[in-house]
């Protein structure tokens, strides 16, 4: 069984630029895709970004492409969301998800495995 844990999280002024962490256990993350989800209680859940199982492969929602970057660190098995350049409208529950293979996806449906989700909230 796959667990991961968000953490990373919290108030952050308009511009800023913090870093989520995305612990997984249970499996290694080489071996399927992470992506990174946020939603808001006015939306629904909404994709953010995802990274392959080799992590060569990465794919961006556009309203956050050229602002954030997702990583892995596979000796930590860890999947990272670099936030950069804040927005008010970036406030948001984030989580971060498994795949049950390794290929990216933006569609919540192919994920089997979910954190509990961090909670950003950034200030103007």
């Amino acid at each position: 069984q796959v667990q991961l844990a968000e953490s990373g999280g919290g108030l952050v002024q308009a511009g800023g630029s913090p870093r989520l962490s995305c612990a997984a256990s249970g499996r290694t993350v080489s071996s399927f895709a992470v992506g990174w989800f946020r939603q808001t209680p006015e939306k629904e859940r909404e994709f953010v970004s995802a990274i392959n199982w080799s992590g060569h492969y990465t794919y961006y929602a556009d309203s956050v492409k050229g602002r954030f970057t997702i990583s892995k660190d596979n000796a930590r098995n860890t999947v990272y969301l670099q936030m950069n350049s804040l927005k008010p409208e970036d406030t948001a529950v984030y989580y971060c998800a498994g795949a049950a293979g390794g290929a990216t996806s933006g569609t919540s449906q192919e994920y089997a495995y979910w954190g509990q989700g961090t909670l950003v909230t950034v200030s103007s």
